[in-house]
């Protein structure tokens, strides 16, 4: 199926469901930035609108009825909150007020066990590719993981974001503790990282001591 196809079915599934200031919304709120960000970073990772829901209704503290741009309900019991921001109306038509609303808002739903996830309309537009490594790096974890080869593909991944929270070259010891594990499986993950081009090896004497995590490009993080 195609985008538009599945496109025009998504949003008229969701229409005949609802009712209302909800149906409301959708007709409203569901416009040009949050149509390109589907075709442009979310159908080209999943091809898929499934688990995705346009204006989805949530309420604030004080149970005030707020909208999200999508919510990402997967089977797994995650809760994803997608929000398009655009410079005009996020940034520069924003006061005091509704920017401290807005921060608090993102808090509470975090405290309530949302996961909210921010793209500025430039980068959907002009960079998706950096929405989608950042999509992917966010939703990895939570997804679940079926065969074998992606499983070792999410213990590098692992490897990869605690060599980069680390703040200095990563050794296998430091791995191996972390992690757990043998230091002979932290070293070979550390290898595998290396001939991938993600980790940096710095040798002293013959062997490899440890290793620097290099600049990533958006591909590299699938």
């Amino acid at each position: 199926m195609e985008f538009e196809e599945a496109h025009g079915l998504f949003i008229d599934q969701h229409m005949k469901s609802r009712t209302g200031e909800r149906r409301g919304r959708l007709v409203r709120g569901h416009n040009f930035a949050e149509k390109l960000f589907l075709q442009n970073v979310w159908w080209p990772m999943f091809e898929s609108l499934g688990d995705l829901h346009p204006e989805y209704e949530v309420y604030d503290w004080n149970r005030k009825s707020q909208f999200l741009d999508f919510a990402y309900l997967p089977q797994t019991g995650s809760s994803f909150g997608i929000e398009c921001d655009g410079y005009q109306s996020h940034v520069k038509d924003m006061d005091r007020e509704k920017f401290n609303y807005s921060v608090n808002r993102d808090t509470f739903l975090t405290g309530m066990g949302w996961r909210m996830i921010h793209f500025s309309f430039d980068d959907i537009q002009q960079r998706p590719e950096v929405c989608r490594m950042l999509l992917q790096l966010v939703l990895a974890p939570y997804l679940a993981r079926k065969s074998a080869s992606v499983a070792i593909l999410s213990e590098e991944k692992e490897v990869l974001r605690f060599a980069w929270r680390l703040g200095r070259p990563v050794r296998p010891k430091d791995v191996a503790m972390h992690f757990c594990i043998n230091f002979r499986t932290a070293r070979r993950l550390l290898q595998s990282l290396s001939e991938k081009g993600l980790l940096k090896p710095f040798n002293q004497g013959e062997r490899i001591r440890y290793y620097e995590v290099k600049a990533l490009r958006p591909d590299q993080m699938w």
